[in-house]
């Protein structure tokens, strides 16, 4: 039986295309950031849209200035083969910490030769060993303060540097609301500071994802036989036990749910959410 990707409302819902309202361009700025949304109205007619047609609009409406992300994680193989499947050229970021899994690099390697994915590799300006020599090891001090600043080194300044420097207008990320507490407020089309955040798979179930990948005959993450249901740095990530109550409970240490990667770039808004903001 083929795949019929699930919408928001509905989860049997066929794809269908969408011509939103709400774009107007802005010739007074430069192009491409001059491009100005009205988020209510687009998320209000993207509200019923599949997640290809969610990757068409976006498609259509940034243009070159594009970019799609990816952590080369458990269920990563569903964006990138989503989002190349209409846009084959996209940039594709990958953050590189340099503390990644071998088996994530050998992953990594094989999707991107079988998806011919345009990748993009940053690393932070700071080797591990540099920084190890600075700072000590960031994730041994079992401390928020500790991993916000190793995740500020490794893995924000990097993106935001990236982002930068590919003119990236718009993003798409494959962010789900099940993942963290802080995803479960966003909406499929947003700013992340003068960007905007595009996230086609938002509402999905573990179960969408599933038989996204059996339809396409896509792999999990070589970790996912190993009992991990999200992975990172191999310093902290580890399967899940019968006493995690979520996923992101085995990253972190348990201390935090985001890196920082995804959440708005303010100086509020630009470290990482501790207990007290969930």
């Amino acid at each position: 039986m083929p795949f019929t990707e699930p919408s928001p409302q509905n989860p049997t819902a066929t794809n269908r295309s969408t011509a939103p309202r709400g774009v107007q361009a802005d010739h007074h700025g430069p192009e491409p950031k001059a491009l100005s949304l009205d988020l209510a109205t687009i998320n209000q007619e993207l509200a019923d849209a599949s997640a290809s047609a969610l990757v068409d609009w976006a498609a259509q409406t940034f243009g070159n200035s594009l970019v799609l992300s990816t952590s080369f994680g458990i269920q990563s193989a569903v964006m990138l083969h989503l989002v190349t499947q209409h846009i084959p050229e996209i940039p594709v970021i990958w953050v590189d910490t340099g503390y990644l899994p071998d088996q994530t690099y050998l992953f990594a390697d094989a999707l991107t030769k079988r998806l011919h994915l345009n990748l993009q590799v940053y690393q932070s300006p700071l080797s591990p060993a540099r920084m190890e020599a600075l700072y000590g090891k960031l994730w041994e001090f079992n401390d928020l303060e500790a991993f916000n600043q190793y995740d500020q080194i490794r893995k924000v300044e990097p993106m935001q540097r990236a982002l930068q420097e590919l003119k990236a207008t718009a993003w798409l990320a494959g962010l789900r609301r099940k993942q963290t507490s802080y995803r479960q407020s966003l909406r499929r089309v947003d700013l992340q500071g003068d960007r905007f955040k595009v996230l086609p798979i938002l509402p999905w179930s573990a179960k969408d994802i599933y038989e996204y990948l059996q339809a396409h005959d896509l792999p999990y993450h070589p970790f996912f036989d190993l009992g991990y249901t999200t992975v990172g740095d191999w310093h902290s990530s580890r399967p899940m036990t019968g006493e995690d109550h979520r996923d992101r409970n085995t990253r972190f240490q348990g201390l935090k749910e985001e890196c920082g990667l995804h959440l708005p770039q303010t100086p509020e808004e630009s470290q990482s959410l501790d207990s007290s903001l969930l």
